[in-house]
């Protein structure tokens, strides 16, 4: 990428945070800076241990994370957080969605604010932390 389309990318993706900062240009642009200087985020997901999400992740884990598809779902009726984004998973010509978790919610200002133009989506599925032999987790990987 070069020098260009980097602050093209920073200034872009700043004025979109700005908004959902209270305003704050000079955060909303650091944030912007780190993200794309980065690549982009990865954030692990909540709520994988509700319901039969455990076993969704485990088989989910039996696949390369290039054969996993995601879509990012506002939940705006979501009776605990209004805010809230579901993360739905496939299978690369699979049938159907599967909710897998959340987007954590000190992130979805963030996330809502990159929107459609997230160039990559992943989730990559396995066991992470100190319950990593028997709870299976999953990291969502944004790109920039």
């Amino acid at each position: 990428m070069t020098n260009r389309e980097m602050k093209s990318k920073v200034m872009s993706l700043g004025n979109r945070l700005a908004p959902k900062m209270d305003g704050d240009k000079s955060a909303a642009f650091t944030k912007a800076w780190a993200i794309v200087k980065a690549g982009g985020l990865e954030l692990k997901e909540n709520g994988v241990t509700f319901g039969n999400r455990q076993e969704a992740l485990k088989r989910l884990a039996a696949y390369n994370p290039d054969q996993i598809r995601a879509v990012l779902v506002p939940e705006p009726t979501n009776p605990k957080d209004p805010a809230a984004i579901a993360v739905m998973v496939g299978i690369q010509n699979g049938r159907g969605l599967f909710k897998i978790g959340y987007v954590p919610a000190n992130v979805t200002a963030i996330v809502t604010a990159i929107g459609s133009q997230l160039p990559e989506l992943r989730v990559v599925p396995g066991t992470w932390g100190i319950y990593s032999k028997t709870t299976f987790g999953a990291r969502i990987a944004l790109g920039a």
